[in-house]
C-alpha cells in the first residue's frame, strides 16, 4: 500500500465535472457543484446519518442504492435541501433527473448529496443549469475541484489516494471530504466521495465501507452536533483488472479493506485538523476499557468536552477536566487504576495526580498536534478518536453562519 497524489480521479475510469452555480453567492466564482461518472453501472455503496431528521438527499439515495449499483454522483453545497418537505423530495429527484437526462442512464443509478444551510428551498432555477454545465465539462483530469465543489465552512479542499496491490494488479482508491463544523458521529456534517478500479461485488464493497467508516469517520468530532446530511459514497468499477472480489473475506478483501481505511482515516483526519476555528489536531488514545465499545465511549466524551478542547486552546494543562470526561462517560472506568499522559508526559498513575511542571507543560501544548492517551488498566479494549481544540473563531464563525 502506497499513498499517491491524487483525489477521486485518481482510480482508472471515472470523469468528473464542476461548476460555480451561485448556489449560495450569487454571481460568485466559488465551486458548488460537482458530477462524477464511473461511465458504466458499478458496484455501489453507501453509509448515511443517523440523525433522525434525514436531508431529502440521504432519503433518495437511501432507495437507489439499495440495488448495489449506480453510475454517477451528484453534489452540490450552499445549501442542504434538509427540512424542505416534499418540494425538497422533489427538488432532489429533479436534481437526480437532470443527471441521469444528461448521461442518458436511468434515474435510479444517481445518488445525490447536498450541504449548507438547512430550511432553505434550493435554487433550481441555478442549478438546472449547473448540473448541464458540469456534464458537459466531465474530465478525467485530476485536480482539486470536486474537493472545493463540495465545501461549506472549510478552509482547505480535502483529498487523498492510496495504491495496493490485489492479485497482483496494481489498484487504487480515491477520495474527496468535506466537513468543518457539526461534526461528530455518525457520522457529522460531513460527505465523502470515494472511488475505486478495484473489482468487488456490492456486498462486499458495502462490508468494507461500512468497517472503514467505523474506524474512521466514526471516530471524529468537533462539536459534539450531529448533521441531517451525513453521508459517505463509493464507487468500484473494476477497471484494474484482478479477479473479482464476491465475499468479505479472503487475503485480496483483507488488503483492500486496509488501503480503504487508510484513505478514510486520512481523510477523517483532515476534517479534525480543519474543525472551525480550530488550531490544533487532537488525537485521543484509550487503551484497557472493557470494550473497544467502551474505550470509543470514553474517548469521545473527552473529545466533546468544551473544557477540554478549551484548555487545549489555551495550552492549558488542566488534566482534571480530561478525568472528569472519563468519569461521566456511559462506560465502564476506575478511577483508582487510571494512567494519563499530555503530549507524552505522564500527569497521572492510578489515578493519583504527579508532580506538574507547569510551565514545561504549556509549552508542550504549543504544538499543533497534541496527543492524549488514557490507560484504564481494566482490560484489552481500545480505541481511537481524532478531535480539534475550540477557540474563539469557533464561536465567531457559528455566530455568523448564515449572514
Amino acid at each position: 500500500m502506497k499513498p499517491v497524489e491524487g483525489d477521486l480521479l485518481a482510480p482508472k475510469g471515472f470523469t468528473a465535472g464542476t461548476i460555480s452555480c451561485g448556489i449560495n453567492s450569487p454571481g460568485g466564482s466559488r465551486k458548488d457543484l460537482m458530477v462524477i461518472n464511473a461511465g458504466t453501472s458499478v458496484s455501489a455503496a453507501a453509509v448515511f446519518t443517523t440523525n433522525k431528521v434525514q436531508a431529502a438527499p440521504v432519503l433518495l439515495s437511501k432507495q437507489h442504492v439499495q440495488t448495489g449499483m449506480a453510475q454517477a454522483i451528484v453534489v452540490n453545497s450552499g445549501n442542504a435541501n434538509a427540512c424542505n418537505g416534499e418540494a425538497g423530495m422533489r427538488d432532489a429527484r429533479e436534481m437526480s433527473r437532470l443527471v441521469a437526462d444528461g448521461l442518458g442512464i436511468p434515474f435510479e443509478q444517481i445518488l445525490i448529496a447536498s450541504t449548507g444551510v438547512i430550511g432553505r428551498p434550493m435554487p433550481m432555477d441555478v442549478i438546472r443549469g449547473g448540473i448541464q454545465k458540469a456534464i458537459a465539462r466531465l474530465d478525467p483530469g485530476t485536480d482539486q475541484d470536486s474537493a472545493e465543489a463540495i465545501m461549506t465552512t472549510d478552509t482547505v479542499p480535502k483529498f487523498s489516494a492510496v495504491r495496493c496491490d490485489i492479485s497482483g494488479k496494481t489498484a487504487t482508491i480515491g477520495g474527496i471530504a468535506k466537513g468543518s463544523g457539526m461534526i461528530c458521529p455518525n457520522m457529522a456534517t460531513m460527505i465523502a466521495v470515494l472511488t475505486t478500479d478495484v473489482a468487488i461485488a456490492p456486498g462486499a464493497l458495502k462490508a468494507a465501507l461500512n468497517a472503514a467508516v467505523g474506524k474512521s469517520f466514526n471516530c471524529i468530532t468537533i462539536d459534539g452536533d450531529m448533521s441531517t446530511n451525513d453521508t459517505v459514497f463509493m464507487l468500484a468499477n473494476g477497471a484494474s483488472g484482478h479477479p473479482m472480489i464476491t465475499m468479505p473475506s479472503g487475503t485480496d478483501y483483507k488488503s483492500f479493506v486496509k488501503a480503504l481505511e487508510f484513505i478514510c482515516t486520512d481523510l477523517a483526519k483532515k476534517i479534525a485538523r480543519d474543525g472551525e476555528g480550530a488550531t490544533k489536531l487532537v488525537e485521543i488514545q484509550v487503551n484497557g476499557a472493557r470494550s473497544d465499545e467502551d474505550a470509543r465511549t470514553i474517548g469521545m466524551s473527552v473529545a466533546n468536552s468544551a473544557l477540554v478542547k478549551t484548555a487545549i486552546y489555551g495550552h492549558d494543562p488542566n488534566w482534571g477536566r480530561i478525568i472528569c470526561a472519563v468519569g461521566y462517560a456511559d462506560a465502564d472506568s476506575d478511577p483508582d487504576t487510571i494512567d494519563l499522559f499530555l503530549c507524552g508526559h505522564q500527569l497521572t498513575k492510578d489515578g493519583q495526580g504527579l508532580p506538574l511542571d507547569e510551565p514545561m507543560m504549556r509549552k508542550a501544548l504549543e504544538v499543533n498536534e497534541i496527543s492524549v492517551v488514557i490507560d484504564l488498566k481494566m482490560d484489552e479494549g481500545k480505541a481511537r478518536i481524532w478531535t480539534c481544540d475550540m477557540s474563539h473563531e469557533y464561536v465567531t464563525i457559528n455566530a455568523e453562519y448564515t449572514t
